[in-house]
This record gives C-alpha cells, sequence and structure tokens, in this order.
C-alpha cells in the first residue's frame, strides 16, 4: 500500500494511518521528528512533580500491574492527609510544582477495608477522598495537582476540576480482546474502552485539560494501537482538551500475572512514536517516560517526542519502582546531546495555559501566572525585575558563550534576514523570543553583531533628571504603583502636584548639576488641561533656556488637545513653540488592543497612541519608544508591538531608541489582585533588548537598558545581547520605586563610566537626540561627582583621572 506523508499543515486520512503499518522506521523516524520540529522547534519539556500514591487498593486486576494491592494487615488502606501533606512539602522544597495523585479504581466497591477506611476520615468514596487531598496540597503547599483517578461521570469530573489543574487517565487500547478470559485486562471492568473513551469524551465537554494515551505491548496488534490513537484523535478534534499523548512501552514484572511476557522491542516503541506524531496534528504533545527506556533517550527524540512527562527529584516512580527517575541534570545532557533544550512546564501545558480561563478553575489562576513566563512555560528563576537579587550564574554563562553555539537552521535563517534589514513576520519574532540555551546564546549574538556593527563600542547615556509634577491621575491603570487615584490609597508613597515654583527649582538644581535634559511626565490629573502642559514648558525654558525638554506621554499629549478642543497637530505645535523638544515613547505599554483591554481599559488604544506620535514626527518633534512587558502579555503581543514600531519608523524617521521597561511587579495593584505575572524572566528580558535590536534593525539604531529596574549584572547582559545606551542618569526615580523596584534613583556619571569602562565599553554622554552635549555641562556633571554627589545604589570610589571629553574610560 502507497501512502502520502502529510504535510506540516495536514493531518493523515484514516486510510493512511493505517498505511503506516508498511512503512519502515527509516521513512517513518525522520517525517516524525520534522513535524515534531515544526511546533515544537528544539524544546523537550517536563514537570517536576512529586508521586502521590493515595491508594494502591483497587478494584481492577491489571494482569501487568504490581502497584495495585490487596489490602493487608497493619498496611493503611489510604494515606492519611498529613502523609499526603508530608511528600508534597518535601516536593516543594526540591522545586516541584506539580503534585501527581495516582490511585487504584473505586476500591470501595471491592474491599471492605477500603470502605472502613474511608468512612474512618468521613468520606464515603474515593473520588471524595482524593478531592479532600489535592485540595489540602494546593491550600497548604501551592503545588498545583494533577489527578489520575480512573473512570469518571461528569459530576465527579466537575468536581475534581475544581481541586485539580488537570486530569489523566491512560486509553491503553480500545481492543475488547484484552478483556477476554487470558487479556490483559481480564478481570478489569474500569479497562472497557468504551467506558474510558466515554470520561474522556465528558472531560472534553467539560474543558478539562486531560492526559492520556496508550500502553504497548500487552497483547494488542499494531493495528489496535491505529485504532486507539485514531479514537484519541477524533476526541480532541473535538474538543481540543487532550494535552499529551503517551506512548508507554509495557515492562513485564516478576511478581506480576505477565512476568513472562515479551516486552516490546525499542524499534517496536519507536514505531508507535512515530505513528503517533504523524496521527495527531504536529502542536499535540507527544510522551515517552525516560525511566522506562534509560538507555535509549536520544532514540525516543529522533522517532517524534518532545515530552518526558513528570519526573521527580524527590518520590519514586510508584507503578515502576524497578526504573528510577533519571537525574534532572543528566535528563538535561542526554536531552543536548540529541540536539534538544530541557524545558521545564507545569501540568497545565503551555499551550492551555495561554487560555487559562477556559481551561483552568479560578482557584488556580493567581498561582499559574506566578508559576510561568510569557510562553505558559514554568518559570524557573527566582529573578524579577526591581529586586536585589541578581540573575543565576547560568543565565549569564548563556550570553556570550564561547565558542559560540550553532543553532538550528529555522532560527538561523531569521537571524540571517533581520541581520539583512529584512522585515520578520510575526511569528518569526515569536520564533526569536522562544530561543533558550544555545537558540538563545545565538540571538544574543546574533544582536550584539548588529550593536557592534551600528554603534561600535561605545555606550551612551544622557545626564538628566527625572521630574515627575503629579502622581494625581484620573485612569485606572492596573500596572501602575506610581499614581494616586480612587482605590490607590493602600499604594505607596502620597498624592503630590508640584507648583510651578517647585518645578522650577528643580529644573535649576539640575542645570546646575550639569543636567541636559529634564525627563518630565505625570499623572493625569483631573484640573489639568492642555494649558497646564503649556505653562510647565515656559517655566522650563524660563527658569533653564538651554536645558532640554523631553516630556509628556502620547496620553497627556490626547489629553491636552482634547481638553482645549484642538486638532492634535495644532496643540503639539504650540508646545513646540513653548520649548518642547522631544516626546518619551511612553504610555505605549502593549500596542495590541487586547492586552490594553486587560491593563489600561480607559487609556489610548493603539491607533491613538500611533496617531499622537505620527503627528508629533510630522513636526519635526522625535521620540523615544517604549514597551512595558512581562504581565498579562504573551510573545505574539511582543511580536505585534515591535511590528508597529518598525512600521510607524520607517513611515515617519522620528523614533530615537527603543527603550524595554520589564514590568515591576510588587506593588503593582494588578499582581496584588493575583492577575499578572511577576514581571519577565531574566531570559525574556535580556531577550527583549536582543530580539528589539533585531526586529526594528536598521531603523531604530540604539537600544536602551534601565539600570533602575535590571541592576548592574541586568545591564551587563543586555549590553552583550544588542543593546547601547543606558538612557538617563535621572537624579530622582519615582515610578520604579513606587511599584517596589530596589536599584536606586540616581546613577553619578563616573559611576556609569566606571561600569562601563570594566566591561571594555567606551563610554559616551550624549544629548537627548544622539548628539554631542555642550561642553561646560559636561564638565558640570563630573565636578558635582567630585564635589561628593553619589549614586545610591552604585556607590564606588573616585576614578582615577578625569574622563575623556567625549566620556572616555579612565588611565
Amino acid at each position: 500500500m502507497t501512502i502520502t506523508m502529510p504535510s506540516l499543515n495536514e493531518q493523515l486520512s484514516r486510510r493512511d494511518a493505517y498505511g503506516l503499518l508498511d512503512v519502515g522506521l527509516d521513512v517513518l523516524l525522520p517525517a516524525a521528528a520534522a513535524r515534531r520540529d515544526a511546533a515544537h522547534g528544539a524544546v523537550i519539556t517536563y514537570s517536576r512533580k512529586v508521586f502521590i500514591p493515595l491508594t494502591q487498593l483497587c478494584r481492577n486486576v491489571c494482569h501487568y500491574c504490581t502497584f495495585a494491592q490487596s489490602p493487608r494487615k497493619g498496611q493503611a488502606a489510604f494515606l492519611s492527609i498529613e502523609k499526603v501533606l508530608q511528600i508534597a512539602r518535601a516536593g516543594t522544597v526540591a522545586g516541584c510544582k506539580e503534585a501527581l495523585f495516582t490511585l487504584g479504581d473505586k476500591p470501595e466497591l471491592r474491599y471492605e477495608a477500603a470502605r472502613k477506611a474511608l468512612a474512618e476520615t468521613g468520606h464515603e468514596t474515593t473520588l471524595s477522598y482524593l478531592a479532600a487531598a489535592a485540595r489540602a496540597v494546593y491550600r497548604e503547599t501551592g503545588l498545583l495537582p494533577h489527578v489520575n483517578p480512573g473512570l469518571l461521570d461528569a459530576g465527579e469530573l466537575a468536581a475534581l476540576r475544581q481541586v485539580s489543574i488537570s486530569l489523566g487517565m491512560m486509553l491503553e487500547s480500545t481492543s475488547t480482546r484484552l478483556c477476554e478470559h487470558g487479556g490483559a485486562h481480564y478481570g478489569s471492568p474500569d479497562k472497557n474502552p468504551a467506558a474510558r473513551l466515554e470520561t474522556i469524551r465528558l472531560a472534553g465537554q467539560s474543558r478539562v485539560p486531560f492526559t492520556t494515551g496508550i500502553l504497548i505491548g500487552i497483547g494488542e496488534t499494531r493495528t489496535e494501537r491505529l485504532d486507539a490513537l485514531l479514537a484519541l484523535r477524533d476526541l480532541h478534534q473535538r474538543y481540543g482538551h487532550i494535552q499529551e499523548i503517551i506512548v508507554q512501552n509495557f515492562l513485564p514484572k516478576s511478581d506480576s500475572l505477565m512476568a513472562g511476557a515479551v516486552a516490546p522491542s525499542l524499534e517496536d516503541h519507536l514505531w508507535t512514536i512515530a505513528a503517533a506524531r504523524l496521527i495527531f496534528e504536529p502542536s499535540m504533545n507527544i510522551q515517552a517516560p525516560p525511566n522506562l527506556r534509560a538507555n535509549a533517550l536520544k532514540s525516543l527524540i529522533d522517532a517524534g517526542i518532545n515530552d518526558w512527562g513528570g519526573v521527580s527529584p524527590v518520590t519514586p516512580d510508584h507503578v515502576n519502582p524497578e526504573a528510577p527517575w533519571p537525574r534532572l541534570d543528566e535528563l538535561s545532557m542526554s536531552t543536548r546531546a540529541a540536539g534538544k533544550e530541557l524545558t521545564e512546564r507545569l501540568a497545565l501545558y503551555p499551550e492551555y495555559v495561554r487560555e487559562l480561563d477556559r481551561w483552568a478553575d479560578p482557584v488556580f489562576r493567581t498561582a499559574v501566572l506566578h508559576h510561568v513566563d510569557g510562553d505558559g512555560f514554568a518559570r524557573t528563576d527566582t529573578w524579577s525585575p526591581g529586586v536585589q537579587e541578581g540573575p543565576a550564574h547560568e543565565d549569564l554563562r548563556l550570553i556570550g558563550a564561547k565558542p559560540l553555539p550553532i543553532a538550528g537552521a529555522e532560527v538561523q535563517s531569521i537571524l540571517g534576514r533581520a541581520t539583512a534589514g529584512e522585515t520578520l513576520a510575526q511569528v518569526e519574532i515569536v520564533r526569536l523570543f522562544r530561543a533558550r540555551g544555545d537558540e538563545f546564546t545565538a540571538v544574543c549574538a546574533a544582536a550584539d553583531e548588529l550593536r557592534r556593527k551600528m554603534n561600535g563600542e561605545i555606550v551612551s547615556f544622557v545626564v538628566n533628571r527625572n521630574i515627575n509634577y503629579t502622581n494625581i491621575c484620573s485612569y485606572r491603570c492596573q500596572f501602575c504603583a506610581f499614581a494616586k487615584g480612587k482605590g490607590s490609597k493602600d499604594l505607596r508613597g502620597k498624592p503630590f502636584d508640584l507648583p510651578l515654583e517647585e518645578i522650577k527649582r528643580r529644573v535649576r538644581e539640575a542645570w546646575d548639576r550639569g543636567a541636559t535634559e529634564v525627563c518630565m511626565q505625570g499623572g493625569i490629573h483631573p484640573s489639568y488641561t492642555g494649558a497646564t502642559y503649556l505653562e510647565i514648558c515656559r517655566a522650563v525654558k524660563s527658569e533653564a533656556p538651554g536645558m532640554h525638554l523631553h516630556a509628556f506621554s502620547p496620553l497627556e499629549v490626547w489629553q491636552g488637545a482634547k481638553t482645549l478642543g484642538l486638532p492634535l497637530c495644532d496643540y503639539l505645535e504650540q508646545l513646540k513653540d513653548a520649548g518642547l523638544g522631544t516626546l518619551p515613547g511612553t504610555a505605549a505599554e502593549i500596542l495590541d488592543d487586547q492586552v490594553r483591554q486587560a491593563i489600561c481599559h480607559d487609556k489610548l488604544t493603539t491607533a491613538q497612541w500611533l496617531e499622537v506620535m505620527r503627528a508629533a514626527h510630522s513636526l519635526g518633534l522625535r521620540s523615544s519608544s517604549t514597551i512595558m512587558f512581562g504581565h498579562v502579555d504573551r510573545y505574539e503581543h511582543w511580536a505585534r508591538h515591535l511590528l508597529r514600531l518598525r512600521a510607524l519608523q520607517i513611515d515617519t524617521g522620528g523614533i530615537t531608541e527603543f527603550v524595554p521597561l520589564p514590568f515591576v511587579h510588587m506593588e503593582s495593584p494588578i499582581y496584588r489582585k493575583g492577575q499578572a505575572r511577576r514581571g519577565p524572566s531574566f531570559r525574556e528580558t535580556v531577550l527583549m533588548h536582543a530580539v528589539g535590536r533585531l526586529a526594528l534593525h536598521p531603523v531604530v539604531s540604539n537600544i536602551q537598558v534601565s539600570w533602575v529596574k535590571l541592576g548592574t549584572e541586568g545591564v551587563k547582559a543586555c549590553l552583550r545581547a544588542g543593546a547601547n545606551d543606558m538612557g538617563g542618569t535621572l537624579m530622582d526615580e519615582t515610578i520604579s520605586r513606587a511599584a517596589g523596584g530596589s536599584h536606586g534613583q540616581e546613577m553619578s556619571v563616573t559611576d556609569m563610566e566606571k561600569l562601563l569602562c570594566a566591561m571594555g565599553r567606551l563610554p559616551q554622554q550624549r544629548s537627548t537626540e544622539y548628539g554631542m552635549p555642550p561642553q561646560d555641562a559636561m564638565a558640570r556633571a563630573r565636578s558635582q561627582h567630585a564635589a561628593g554627589t553619589r549614586a545610591h545604589q552604585f556607590a564606588q570610589e573616585p576614578a582615577a583621572s578625569e574622563m575623556a571629553a567625549a566620556g572616555g574610560c579612565a588611565a
């Protein structure tokens, strides 16, 4: 029989699926691996778990199983809640995020001992006790329960959905022969294929993320394996709820009824894995347990798996106790040796995390958000923007690693197009954000090489002062801990509204200390009109005519024009005439209205933000550009944001730099409400600078890193991954501090230069628009350091000698 292998966007017909019976591994394995790579790239996932065997009593007598036991004198029928919590707490200490509950099927229907033990706990059924145990584990330890309870009806599924993040049950086989006398499932009523398929169907109907699969080598034929896989495909196509397909190989056990059976060969296992990969869509997760083929991990990867399942650093595999889990560092090395990157996930797979409201009970929402990155994978670092704790050594090691690893063909192709200045597609930018391991190193290296070509070894900065003239705001941005308004009285700081005389005093002080720029923004005060912003401009210029005024977000400009009833261009002309020099590209947050609806629903839309920028650029008012990321957003939102900035710059040429602003979560209202992640991971933060460089090349030539949000080590990392600018010395920084940031309010010129010189870079003071500032201003800034003006966070000893006029390194 001749079959046609499916393209990456197609699926096998049922006829062609059965045609796989005649196809050899030399054809199947490359096709399966390519199908896997198209959706999963270089990532092989696993879940770090604890295994909790709630009860080993079972009403079934599967002939291959040694997990199920009969009641024994002196042995508890069920683990106590205290023992369950003891196991779970050990898992928490070991960094686990999943609590896997495995148990026998409804033992109370067979054993008096089970009924008696349940009654002593106040429960009538095993499922009721399971729900109580899962609820206790989540409440006391924060581990996310995944439960494997056997056959369930709709009501039981609904009840367990409220206490578990996902459920599972192996289909094993659709062969009714195995339920007949002499078969592996004889005497096991819960192994009836139709009943198991009905439970899986009901799980889909109930929007329960579900784990299932087949057990091979228990007497079924290859045709029957295909029957089972196709039955599961039919259910998944209807409901979309099957998270993974496990292809598990039977291992004979000496004390089982099938002790003399022959285990399936490795070749048979590989054939079945490849068949599963080809039958399902490329995005399906295909799993093989690594402890059951410990000496053939590369072969399993070559056959098309993308997941190892749950692996425990704490508890044994109670179902296969003779097969110990691999150590996670060894599993990582074996996975890397096969050309893949081991990546941790939750019990809830990333694609289901991305649709959390649909697939999980609301009780788990906050815990999941705190556990994941922007793509839905497990968050493995403890670093967050604004915290004192530095990034992990491993994260730093990957940046600039030598020798430079070679990324796969897909990533290399995208990097080639980016470095050639081509506009990348959204999916290509998302692919770069998904880079991990060697791919991460390659992306950072490509961005850094572009930085070197565009900017050389110079790292620029501006001596400036932040002046936030009010924190009183009528808007209700959910991420903002700076603004004071209704519902924000418990947040940091008190409301303020600076009088013009205080603004002028701060401007004069900044000028005397060598600042060439004041950066001015504030909340949208309910009594402010467009005239207020004009008065601020005139006050600044009257006090320091030579000071560059970098002020007013697009939201403030929009609000000012609206209150005066003026077209945007007319109002911007008035601001320019009053002294406005450039605009900060803030209030952009994420230029995607889906995200904006969640974090700043009453703010400017994406189109309105872009409209203000186009109007400003048309009048010769240039601007920076920003992204505030790492809260409820995902990688596709980041990609759309970058593409919209690129399109704006191609049209207007008015953007001076791109400034990634990682979300500082600690005091943010949306985080305190449990509705946001804890900022981007360190990997994501570095990638935003690197991918920003690549995606905006060559139209935006300056990528800025925020020392306020990232600290010393974060700054160094981003300067090795495409960034070439450190922004301003600031003198006063309040917005990140209000959100909980702790990296200080000011970095002196000399401290900034010492930091850069230690990296082998050439510090260069600049103007707001990337020109050279006046010599007298540069001299004033350095004299202030000599007079004793110190950085709050970066205090170091004075430089050995004066810097070069352009801001060179100490001799």
